[in-house]
């Protein structure tokens, strides 16, 4: 059963999962997680082995105004999803952030599943909240922490970029260039979490692309494949004021996947290489039909 089907990480987990198993994936509209007896009820009647939650409250500066909204979904939701598997059985993967650190260790020294959580914005809260209930309600769950991501489906920063670069080419775009992630292919996550599902291992994860950049050289990387004339100049943090503060250092290290001989993410260039050349037309379409 996958929660949040219609999601980047949700539509490309149905897609990879899908040819090996029997789904049901859902969304909003037909269930809504922070319902305990509705989710009661479907977990019953499908009876899944598995259930993956891919649904999220996402917007992170919304959430600072949104509090209540973003902790039902990102808290109450998983909480939910941890209780009818305790009660009817079978297994949960929750996906999580790199949004519950605070970002403060010295770059590029990466974060590993043992280190210690402190959320710097209210998405951040939430998302450790969500993991942190998900562990005291049952000992079956997996937790997939991964970070920077994006796909095909629905908005994220590369389309963004994308949009404005092709509205005014000319134009100076600002990206902020000290904050250091990597940028993870929603698709090759949703294969890593294929691989967890196959296994009946528990705990927390990393699962983010290998090697790390800035969102200015993210960005810069993307619109040069995607062959489209742009006008970035590199800001700082500061320069660039968000509702939400977020994390400096945003590189995760998939250690545990790395110690059980599982870990298939590739570098963050390799997968946007791969991303480009199966998706460079639809992206311009989909881009110019908004600009």
């Amino acid at each position: 059963m996958i929660a949040g089907n219609k999601g980047q990480l949700g539509s490309d987990s149905e897609i990879v999962l899908g040819t090996d198993h029997e789904l049901l994936a859902i969304d909003l509209d037909e269930l809504d997680i922070t319902n305990l007896s509705d989710v009661q009820n479907v977990v019953q009647d499908f009876s899944p082995h598995v259930i993956l939650n891919c649904a999220a409250y996402t917007l992170v500066d919304k959430c600072e105004t949104e509090k209540e909204l973003a902790w039902n979904v990102n808290v109450i939701g998983p909480k939910n999803l941890a209780l009818s598997v305790g009660k009817y059985g079978g297994r949960l993967i929750h996906t999580s952030t790199d949004y519950v650190f605070d970002g403060r260790k010295i770059i590029p020294l990466p974060y590993v599943e043992e280190d210690a959580t402190n959320p710097l914005n209210y998405y951040g809260i939430t998302k450790n909240e969500g993991e942190k209930t998900v562990r005291h309600t049952i000992d079956q769950h997996m937790i997939v922490r991964t970070a920077w991501l994006y796909g095909i489906t629905g908005n994220n920063f590369l389309k963004t970029m994308l949009k404005l670069s092709l509205k005014n080419p000319d134009k100076e775009i600002k990206v902020v260039n000290d904050q250091y992630g990597s940028p993870t292919w929603s698709y090759r996550l949703a294969r890593q979490i294929s691989r967890l599902v196959d296994t009946d291992g528990q705990g927390t994860f990393h699962a983010t692309s290998e090697g790390h950049c800035t969102w200015y050289e993210l960005a810069g990387c993307f619109l040069e494949k995607m062959g489209v004339p742009h006008t970035l100049v590199a800001c700082s943090s500061a320069e660039f004021p968000t509702p939400a503060a977020r994390p400096k250092n945003s590189i995760l290290e998939n250690r545990h996947l790395k110690n059980k001989k599982m870990n298939i993410m590739r570098h963050w260039i390799d997968d946007l290489d791969r991303f480009v050349s199966k998706f460079r037309e639809r992206l311009i379409d989909e881009a110019l039909s908004d600009v």
